[in-house]
């Protein structure tokens, strides 16, 4: 009699399903035969699979095992197939019943001796199960409490395979595990806080801005100035996450291969790439697509240090991430898209020794060097970033000021009632940065002050209209943390001392 199991694999973050199928063959010698497009991780199964069920006090059956891995046209990826092989080959020689495997999803890496190891992916297969109408998920028991978020599935977590086995033939004293949604559960802790910032109000503005809206922002100044103490400090003042953002984030981190220990992920993301990296380690890609910097970054920020010295290819990858939200990466075999709606905060020098404009340190810089420093970051890639600040050193009296800068706390309130009004105008958790332009054309309606003004300042900047577009949104970001229906000029005027050019 042929067995069936069915179990999963990882495309990008989503989840594909997948049937094992085995069938005892008495006529040929005893091995296992594997078929059904496996690659090499999934290959190796046969070896511990074998010891893993000679080790837990089983026995292989003395035939041949031919396992089918179906559907045959999908690659399938990964050690985390090993358990529900293993489950198939004992339930066609009998250990346990056939039926019990119909309507669960088994997932896990076994070791030797039967042990099972986390896997990745657990909440993106859990969320599939439950799709696909499955009503039971057995998997490692480090993977579910993220896996418990899929509420109707009952996810059970084992530690072997021994276990596993004892939980199919029907025992009493494994239970299903639950989702812990408390209060306690979702408020992060943060180490870093605004009010260790000192000086600096300008930045501290803009970032609030930012946070409010959306926004990407520039941060240009010289060494020493606090652009990455503030950067670190942006994720403090935004809105918690909810349940949808909690589980896309823990989605990506966890297909990565950064396995939760605590359940889901409910901290914003902050990742702050070294100016080395690869154009797949920030946008995404290799050989089995998997996320970038750009997409762990996701509901988060994507902090960029030194943003001049990352590579030309790289930056210029960035720019339909941030206007779409989304990466496409292509490869001959599919397509896989990963999502990667967060907030850039780039930070670089005036110049290439950064010190100029310091009346103390001498700049070493040639005007043609500081023109190529400040060119590596092209236009387009500047008309996508909202909102740009210069960050000075600070002065003696604001070194030795020991009052500090205005809590996370009081600045996340402000902020909270500015995405409040903006989720009213454009519906669910979208901010003003993702305005199309009808919307922002409706949005931000000017008056004939407004109107004058705004022609004066594209008259005299010469902006494109995608910056046009990206200063009204600014500004209705301003009315908002004003709690104003409408956009004033004065609104308007402050967002445009975000667009003043700040580099060469």
């Amino acid at each position: 009699m042929i067995a069936k199991a069915h179990s999963a694999t990882l495309s990008g973050i989503d989840a594909l399903p997948i049937v094992i199928e085995i069938d005892l063959q008495p006529w040929r010698d005893v091995s296992i035969i594997l078929v059904g497009l496996a690659d090499q991780a999934v290959a190796e199964s046969k070896e511990r699979v074998r010891a893993a069920i000679n080790n837990s006090g089983f026995s292989m059956p003395k035939k041949t095992v031919m396992c089918n891995l179906a559907p045959g046209d999908i690659r399938k990826q990964g050690p985390w197939l090993d358990l529900p092989i293993a489950c198939t080959i004992l339930a066609s020689d009998g250990v346990l019943p056939i039926s019990e495997l119909e309507q669960t999803v088994i997932l896990g890496e076994l070791g030797l001796d039967g042990k099972l190891r986390p896997i990745d992916g657990a909440v993106s297969v859990a969320l599939m199960a439950l799709e696909k109408g499955f009503k039971r998920l057995i998997l490692p028991k480090q993977n579910a409490p993220e896996a418990a978020v899929a509420l109707g599935l009952s996810v059970y977590g084992v530690t072997s395979l021994l276990e596993a086995v004892e939980l199919l033939n029907g025992s009493p004293l494994i239970f299903p595990e639950t989702f812990d949604d408390s209060p306690e559960a979702r408020m992060p802790e943060y180490m870093v806080d605004f009010s260790d910032v000192k000086g600096q109000k300008h930045a501290v503005r803009a970032l609030e801005i930012a946070a409010a809206g959306g926004h990407n922002v520039l941060m240009v100044g010289p060494p020493g100035s606090g652009k990455t103490m503030l950067a670190r400090r942006l994720p403090t003042i935004l809105p918690p996450l909810s349940l949808e953002e909690s589980v896309a984030v823990t989605r990506i981190h966890s297909s990565s291969g950064q396995k939760q220990k605590d359940g889901l992920i409910w901290e914003r993301p902050f990742r702050a790439p070294h100016h080395s990296a690869s154009h797949a380690a920030i946008v995404g890609g290799g050989k089995n697509p998997k996320p970038g910097e750009i997409s762990m970054a996701h509901f988060g920020c994507l902090f960029m240090d030194e943003m001049p010295e990352f590579d030309r290819t790289v930056l210029e990858a960035l720019r339909q991430p941030l206007e779409d939200g989304i990466v496409t990466v292509a490869r001959v075999q599919n397509t896989v898209t990963f999502p990667a709606e967060c907030i850039l905060v780039g930070a670089m020098n005036p110049c290439p020794c950064g010190f100029r404009g310091l009346p103390e340190q001498k700049c070493i810089s040639t005007p043609s060097s500081c023109i190529k420093y400040a060119g590596k970051i092209s236009g387009p890639l500047l008309d996508r970033i909202d909102i740009h600040i210069e960050v000075p050193r600070l002065k003696p009296d604001e070194l030795m000021d020991k009052s500090g800068g205005e809590e996370s706390a009081l600045i996340r309130e402000r902020v909270l009632r500015a995405r409040a009004l903006q989720g009213k105008r454009l519906g669910g958790s979208r901010v003003n940065a993702k305005m199309s332009p009808r919307e922002t054309r409706e949005m931000v309606a000017l008056d004939a002050e407004c109107d004058q003004f705004m022609r004066q300042v594209s008259a005299r900047m010469n902006i494109s209209a995608r910056v046009f577009d990206r200063i009204l949104r600014v500004g209705r970001t301003i009315a908002d943390l004003d709690g104003s229906d409408v956009v004033k000029k004065s609104h308007l005027a402050e967002a445009v001392q975000y667009r003043e050019r700040v580099v060469v």
